[in-house]
């Protein structure tokens, strides 16, 4: 992925109040007093890595402080393809910005294209783009695994390797799989034993959704037959059933039709007259029915009464209501079928498994061919690289031992050696304290990986420490064509360095009256000849001058 870092703006940062600054491609540096405030920029960038954040750094009087940046990341068909996973915004245009937050009161806030993110998501795409090394940083070079990684690189079997991890994985958790079916199935007898008990109960009541409800109002009903069935009789009695109401109604509607007819306007009378009879004869047939329907056998309720206290029994049993137990009853028969086809499962898993370890091995087998052809490689490149760091007679060794057991890094690990000097032993790099030849072995390896993929932006803060004179002018030139693959800061004292740099910043503190300011200007022209000057130890004499002139002309 090609990405260059095209703007950083901090706020309220240790020092600095608000400054924007847009570096430029290649190789810049950032030079100025010590103390100035150089580090602040590595700071900045540090918490959009996502690292740990100290609120300590928050401006003395400030609320909050905010580091913005954006990248310039060309196709961002791969990235785009992250964000979406992580749930972020795309980048449009091939832009992506990102964002952090500190605040005095509470916890900080991370944003990646203006959507919220977590610091895990943030520090992924961190490392994707940025890769820092500072004074303390070389204790990665120390890491085996990591070593290998970069034996990986070299190789270009960094895809390669991932599916090695992959394969692993998949065979651990088919693995793991296994195994805790095997577990359950000592358990088994009494498992299948209580399940088949309760899937079998809860079945043979044969349950139904709602039927519970119904079931109460059927048992209400058959509980009170015999008052319902003395109420709807006098209903029906009061109705006509009696001999007496019926008439009545019959002489009422037959005064009526007299009236009607006698007296037009009386119709209405007669019609309401003849509605009434017609209603009541309804309700008496009603009545008729709803007589009909009321079982009052004993034997019905006994029936009604007993499934009731069923249904009770399996709800204080199963669950507390008629749904949990249809549920307990439903899960029970999974697991039961689950136990009873599990020797099948165990068996495909295992199947699984085997086809696994055999993708697993295939696939380390592989990869070790190309760590093994890539290997002396590695160590001849980085060894060619280390005779123009100061080292013409160092040998650099990139040893492959095998892993005590194949791992998801595949079969083997690296170990890088190296001799400084001649006649000396060669030692693993962990057991190496000199941290200008640690710097330098870091160099190298990054000039050989350079151009084969990889994080594009490097940062160097102050690896060329303890180097000088020839040896800072080679580590300069490095600098500027491993800038050629990837855009490069490099924080230096060093005037050889700087002058290698197609860009340089000044970082200078100043004071208001009121408070103390870092700022970041870019030194051009004769400003960069006096910086460089100044770097040199001669400030603004003739000869320090001359010098610095000398520097710059000697990269073009």
């Amino acid at each position: 992925m090609l990405a260059t870092l095209t703007s950083l703006r901090i706020r309220n940062l240790a020092l600095v109040e608000d400054l924007t600054w847009q570096p430029g491609t290649g190789l810049v540096a950032i030079t100025g007093e010590t103390g100035a405030g150089k580090s602040i920029l590595i700071g900045a960038l540090q918490l959009l890595l996502g690292e740990r954040a100290d609120r300590s750094l928050i401006r003395s009087g400030a609320d909050s402080c905010t580091v913005e940046a954006a990248f310039d990341v060309g196709d961002s068909n791969d990235l785009n393809i992250l964000l979406e996973e992580r749930g972020a915004e795309i980048c449009n245009d091939g832009q992506l910005l990102l964002k952090r937050t500190l605040s005095v009161a509470g916890a900080g806030r991370q944003f990646v294209n203006g959507s919220p993110c977590t610091l895990a998501a943030l520090k992924e795409l961190g490392d994707l783009l940025v890769d820092l090394h500072g004074p303390h940083d070389h204790q990665s070079l120390f890491s085996r695994e990591a070593q290998v990684s970069v034996l990986d690189a070299y190789a270009g079997a960094t895809a390669q390797a991932a599916g090695v991890a992959d394969a692993h994985r998949e065979e651990r958790r088919l693995a793991a799989e296994v195994e805790d079916l095997r577990a359950k199935e000592s358990d088994a007898a009494m498992r299948r034993e209580m399940l088949s008990h309760v899937a079998g109960e809860i079945a043979a009541a044969k349950l139904s959704q709602g039927e519970e409800e119904d079931l109460m109002a059927r048992l209400r009903t058959a509980g009170n037959s015999r008052r319902l069935l003395e109420i709807v009789s006098q209903m029906q009695s009061a109705l006509g059933g009696d001999g007496e109401s019926a008439p009545a109604l019959a002489g009422v509607i037959k005064l009526a039709r007299e009236l009607a007819r006698l007296d037009p306007g009386a119709e209405n009378l007669c019609g309401q007259a003849e509605a009434l009879a017609a209603g009541l004869s309804e309700l008496e047939r009603e009545c008729e029915g709803y007589a009909e329907k009321i079982d009052s056998d004993p034997s019905s309720l006994r029936e009604l009464e007993e499934r009731a206290d069923l249904l009770l029994s399996l709800k204080r049993k199963y669950g507390g209501t008629l749904a949990e137990v249809i549920a307990r009853g439903e899960k029970a028969a999974m697991e039961l079928e689950e136990i009873e086809t599990r020797g099948d499962r165990i068996a495909e898993l295992e199947k699984a498994r085997d086809a696994a370890v055999e993708k697993t091995t295939g696939l380390a087998k592989k990869l070790s061919a190309l760590r093994t052809r890539a290997a002396p490689a590695l160590a001849k490149a980085v060894t060619r690289e280390l005779s123009g760091l100061g080292f013409p007679q160092s040998s650099f060794e990139v040893r492959l031992e095998a892993a005590s057991k194949p791992g998801p890094g595949g079969n083997e690990i690296a170990d890088f050696v190296f001799a400084p000097n001649p006649g000396e032993p060669a030692k693993p790099l962990r057991a190496i304290a000199s941290s200008g030849e640690i710097s330098r072995v870091m160099l190298a390896l990054k000039s050989v990986l350079a151009g084969k993929g990889g994080v594009p932006l490097l940062v160097f803060d102050e690896i060329d420490a303890n180097v000088g004179g020839e040896i800072a002018v080679r580590v300069g030139q490095k600098m500027r064509a491993l800038a050629s693959a990837h855009q490069v800061f490099c924080i230096t004292h060093l005037p050889q360095v700087a002058a290698a740099a197609q860009r340089q910043f000044v970082v200078r503190k100043g004071f208001d009256g009121e408070r103390t300011t870092s700022s970041v200007e870019e030194s051009g022209g004769e400003d960069r000849v006096r910086e460089l000057a100044r770097m040199l130890g001669g400030h603004d004499s003739k000869s320090a001058m001359d010098h610095a002139r000398n520097l710059l002309a000697s990269h073009g």
